[in-house]
Parts: C-alpha cells; structure tokens; sequence
C-alpha cells in the first residue's frame, strides 16, 4: 500500500449482538425473532475496516477490555489490515457491546454498552498525536469520552491534519469539538440534535449544513440513508445521487459512507466525486448483514458505479 493515504481513527470498538424479527417490541412485549448473530462492531472500528477496504492506510486508536471479546476484536482489525498497535487493553473492563435489533424493513434500534471505550484517556490522545505524524486524516465519532477526541482534534488541527467528525451516537459536544471539524458527517437524527430542528428531507438537510457551516466547520455532510446526501462548503453545495438498492441490514451503513469518504478525500478528489464514492460504499454497505463485514472494498464500489 505505498503512497496510499494515511488513515487514523480515533473511536469505539465493540461486540454487536444482533437480533432479527418482523417487528420491534413495544414497551412490555416479547416477540420471538428468527435469527441471532455476533460480529465485531463500534463506529470507530467499523470506519477503520471501511478506510482499510478503500486502499486506506490505516490505524486504529482505542480500548478493548478484558473479556472474550477483546480478542477476537483486535483479530479482525488485523485480517481487515488495520494497524491495531494503538488499542489498547483494560483489562478491568468489558469491552464495548451493541444489542442490536433489525426488523423486517431493515431498520434497527441499539442499545450500547460503552465498556472499556469509555476509560479512553491521556494515552490514547498520546497515540493519536503518535500515528498522525504519518497520516493526513483524523476520523473521530463520540463512543470515547468527548474530552479525548476534543484533545486529539486540537492536536490534529495544530499539526495541519484533516478532522472528520462523525457526530454520534447522539450526545451534547462543545461547540469547539464542531469548529475543528474540517467535515461534519451527521445523519438526519443526528443533524437534528446538533441545530435543534427537525431534519427529514433536502430542504431542512441544506439548513442544518448552513448552521453547522456557520458554527465553524468548513465543510457539512449531511447524511441521508436512501436518499443520499447533502453537502456544502464556503464554496460549494450540492446533492449526491442516492443508489437505489435491496436493503438487507442498514447497521453501519453511515460508517462506511465515511470510511470511503475519509479516503477519497485523502487522495486529493473534489469534494463531490468523494461524496459519490462514500454514498455508493454505504449502498453497498446495506445489502449485507453485519458492520465490519458489511464495510465494501475499493473493487466493489468502483463495479458497483460501472454497472
């Protein structure tokens, strides 16, 4: 991978366990589903696979814990050719788990356990500040304590690096964490929490980049599932086309829209065609069950866009 682009993310690495039924439960209900999985998740791992099966460069920045999981955690970062070297153990806390329901529509709901993510501290923002010296980017999302992505960002700023931030799961943020941000990537439920007003189609998407844009980020993507996404600069705004497919498992589709993105825009692309790139990598991302396995690799988009 000579001359590929250096990649570091800073971020959760969990267990899911995931569960399928043909409904959600309401409040009190049993439902009987029909299948049950386990495979390696947290946005931070998830977005370090997709970065890697992009061409990325890439190292992995966090904790595991003590258990089972720890293990067959870090296994799978290595077979997806993360540089594992900055994570950590904690071996007095379990590592992070998703429970996770998908219903028939594809649709999920997920309760996390942040475990060892959460005990992320000093020498994790150290580690950071170590790897950047031979990368261009930063990938971070909030399923460490906010105070170590905030001191990786300065850092990452100072050193003239590219700050991607990934706004979830939904939690408050200093409003710093926002002007550092070189791209902000929420969804629209994300996108929401941040400006404080519904986001459900382009209209309000193309408010809530505005806001961010004028709360310090220089560049605003907003996230739209199946129908794609809005982006915007100082000096640009524009809709990416969304890619009509069968939804299988909607888990980490978002992540491996900024894995890709992470990468293209690395590599020097406009933003657009970066945005492009990311939205088909995360349609892709959807027609297979699982996170990381989920995530598509560079081959697999560039077909997917030749169909």
């Amino acid at each position: 991978m000579d001359g590929a682009p250096g990649i570091v993310v800073l971020g959760g690495i969990n267990m899911d366990l995931v569960t399928y039924s043909d409904r959600f439960p309401s409040p009190g209900e049993t439902v009987v589903g029909h299948r049950f999985l386990t495979y390696a998740g947290g946005k931070g791992a998830n977005q370090a696979v997709a970065a890697a099966r992009m061409g990325g460069r890439t190292s992995m920045v966090g904790q595991v814990g003590g258990d089972l999981f720890g293990p067959q955690l870090l296994d799978g970062l290595r077979e997806a050719g993360v540089d594992v070297s900055g994570i950590a153990i904690d071996g007095g806390e379990t590592s992070g788990i998703a429970v996770i329901g998908v219903d028939g529509s594809a649709q999920n709901r997920i309760v996390q356990v942040l475990g060892a993510n959460s005990t992320c501290g000093a020498a994790q923002a150290e580690a950071v500040a170590s790897a950047l010296t031979d990368a261009s980017t930063l990938m971070l999302q909030l399923e460490v304590p906010i105070e170590v992505s905030l001191a990786s960002a300065r850092k990452a700023n100072a050193m003239g690096k590219t700050v991607i931030l990934d706004p979830g799961p939904v939690r408050p943020i200093p409003e710093e964490l926002i002007e550092l941000a070189d791209v902000i990537t929420p969804n629209e439920t994300e996108a929401a929490a941040l400006v404080g007003f519904p986001v459900d189609g382009h209209g309000a998407a193309e408010r809530a980049a505005e806001e961010l844009l004028r709360r310090g980020a220089r560049t605003a993507i907003i996230k739209l599932g199946s129908q794609g996404a809005i982006f915007a600069t100082g000096w640009q705004g524009d809709t990416s086309t969304a890619f009509p497919v069968e939804a299988v498992d909607t888990v980490a589709a978002g992540d491996a829209f900024n894995g890709a993105l992470a990468v293209c825009l690395a590599e020097g692309r406009s933003l657009e065609r970066a945005v492009m790139l990311a939205c088909a990598a995360g349609a892709l991302a959807v027609t297979t069950t699982g996170a990381q396995d989920s995530m598509p690799t560079r081959a697999e988009v560039v077909a997917f866009l030749g169909r």
